[in-house]
Parts: C-alpha cells; sequence; structure tokens
C-alpha cells in the first residue's frame, strides 16, 4: 500500500458516523437509553432459553437508567446527564436497547414508540432488535414514523457464520440477518448492523469475510464489538472452566483484525462504533490496557501506517456469494 496515498475519509481514515450526523443535522445526534421492559424470544422459550452465551445486559446499561420509571421519567434522567456530559448536542434519539424492542405485541410496541416520540426533546427512535422479530406490521409501521422523524433500525446480526451463531446460542443464522435487512431497507428504514469479532468458532479469515458478506447487503451504518466476556454469562462460565475452549483476542490482534476489516468494508457503510467496553466490575476477561475512547484513534493510526483506509480493499459482490 502506498503510505503517501490521501485518505477519502481524512484523518480518521474511515466513514465515521458521528462526522456523517452532525453534517446531516447540524451538530452532535446523542442517544438516550430506556428500558421499555421487552423480553427476548431466545429467553422466554419462544427460540430458546438462556439467551446467548455472551449476553448478559447490565454490561451496557448506562448507570442513569433506572428500568422502574416510565419512559418519560427515563427520557428526562437521560437528557439530565448527557447534557453535563455532551454540552451542545443538537438532537436527541430515544435508545431502546436492552434485549429485542420489536418483540411484543404491536398495540404495546406502538404505546412505547409513541410516549418516547411525545417528549418534547426527542427527535427519533434507535430500536435495536434481533432479525428473528421483524414482522411486516412493524416495519411497515416504523416506515411510516421515518418520514417524519429519525429511525434508526439496529439489527443484531453478530456473526456472519452460521457456525459461530450455533455456537453462542444465538438461535438464528445468517441467511434471517440477510432477510430481516432487506425488508427493512425495501421500506426505505435505514438499518446499523452489529457484528462482534472474536466469537468462538470463528476463523481470523471468516471475521473478514463478514466484511465482504456485509457490504453486498443494504446497510447504512455498522457498530463493530470485539468479544469481551462478562460476569455471570454462560460464556464466561465456560472460559473459566477451559480457557482453550473459548479463545480470546489480544490487543494487537484485534488491532491488526480490525484495521483488515475496516480495508474490506464497503466505503459507504457508516462505522457507528469499532469496539465496545464493559464495567470494570463485570469484565472477567480480556485484560487490555487499552481503552475504548482509544481505541478509535489506534485504530486510524495503524491504518495511516498502512498508508490505507475504509475500502480499499473492498471488492464489490452480490449477497450470498461465495
Amino acid at each position: 500500500m502506498n503510505t503517501e496515498a490521501i485518505s477519502p475519509f481524512g484523518e480518521r481514515r474511515y466513514h465515521a458516523w458521528n462526522d456523517h450526523v452532525k453534517a446531516l443535522h447540524g451538530g452532535r445526534v446523542q442517544k438516550v437509553s430506556i428500558a421499555a421492559g421487552f423480553t427476548c424470544p431466545n429467553r422466554d422459550g419462544l427460540v430458546g432459553t438462556g439467551g446467548c452465551t455472551f449476553c448478559n445486559n447490565a454490561s451496557f446499561t448506562p448507570g442513569y437508567l433506572d428500568r422502574r420509571q416510565p419512559i418519560t421519567e427515563q427520557i428526562d434522567a437521560g437528557l439530565l446527564f448527557l447534557r453535563r456530559r455532551y454540552p451542545g448536542t443538537q438532537h436527541y434519539i430515544a435508545y431502546f436497547q436492552s434485549y429485542t424492542n420489536t418483540y411484543g405485541e404491536f398495540k404495546r410496541l406502538r404505546a412505547c414508540y409513541e410516549e418516547a416520540l411525545s417528549h418534547p426533546q426527542i427527535s427519533g427512535l434507535a430500536i435495536s432488535t434481533r432479525p428473528d422479530c421483524l414482522p411486516s406490521e412493524v416495519l411497515d409501521y416504523l416506515a411510516v414514523l421515518a418520514r417524519e422523524h429519525i429511525i434508526e433500525l439496529e439489527i443484531g446480526v453478530e456473526s456472519c457464520n452460521d457456525a459461530a451463531l450455533a455456537r453462542v446460542n444465538r438461535g438464528h443464522d445468517f441467511a434471517a440477518s440477510v432477510d430481516a435487512i432487506r425488508r427493512s431497507a425495501a421500506r426505505g428504514l435505514e438499518v446499523t448492523a452489529h457484528l462482534m469479532l472474536g466469537l468462538p468458532g470463528e476463523s481470523y479469515e471468516s471475521m473478514l469475510d463478514g466484511a465482504r458478506h456485509l457490504s453486498a447487503l443494504p446497510i447504512r451504518a455498522l457498530k463493530l464489538h470485539q468479544l469481551q466476556l462478562v460476569r455471570g454469562t454462560a460464556l464466561a462460565r465456560e472460559w473459566q472452566r477451559n480457557p482453550d475452549a473459548v479463545p480470546l483476542l489480544d490487543e494487537q490482534t484485534c488491532l491488526s483484525l480490525l484495521a483488515d476489516f475496516i480495508e474490506r468494508l464497503a466505503p459507504s457503510i457508516l462505522l457507528q462504533r469499532v469496539g465496545s467496553e464493559v464495567p470494570p466490575a463485570l469484565k472477567l476477561a480480556p485484560h487490555w490496557n487499552l481503552r475504548l475512547s482509544e481505541l478509535a484513534p489506534r485504530i486510524s493510526a495503524e491504518l495511516s501506517r498502512r498508508g490505507s483506509w475504509q475500502g480499499c480493499r473492498y471488492l464489490p459482490t452480490t449477497a450470498g456469494s461465495s
């Protein structure tokens, strides 16, 4: 790679979601997490029980969130916290984050979404869900809301490898994600896909294949997470019994993987996150010295060292091709 080549994305060297929404909406857009009391079909027995082996919702629930409060009060508490932390934010969107937020009776789903949108400081919704929980009735309704509000549909793909999905008891295959993304995008909805790097059952090559598979789909943005073992999860207990059964990415391997992945990702896809961070009290492994705030600059520095950027190794293909 030519180290003198100029990145089309500036110093970041990837297509950053934050930069895009600031330009589109005239300032920062911040998500206010709320918990609406939904569950998951992989917990209540419809798809499975026990949930995904890596999942503990407490690991990504903000400290300000009190699930016992009504949605409006949760938003008020979130705004109070976020205005201090991110002064100058122009827009806030309600983030239905915990569990599966399109899973339930349609009447109840609609009431939750509309309560959030009725708040005078809320400009839209981000809705986190599974690919097997997106009936046409819900997608049609969200498409109507998207005519007047910011609507971001976050679909948990987690892996493009069926063996890895089965290994962590995900309860669906990659074909379900392909179908959900296509049906959502066909209605004009902006889709953000979640992908977790480092799941057991994946290889370095299969994770890079994920960039190719996702690039062939009509997704607007992508959230990348590295596998972290969270106390209280089945995967953490498995690792404690036999660490060799759950190999973990070390810091340098993860940085290299992220750079390799981003180089192969379609340049049109916005990167909303390039990693995640679990509260120290809940995190069992791996133990890195690298904080989340340092990860993005380190990735940009690695891409700069290589003289590369997002999409420089992208090869257009079609979803499902080998």
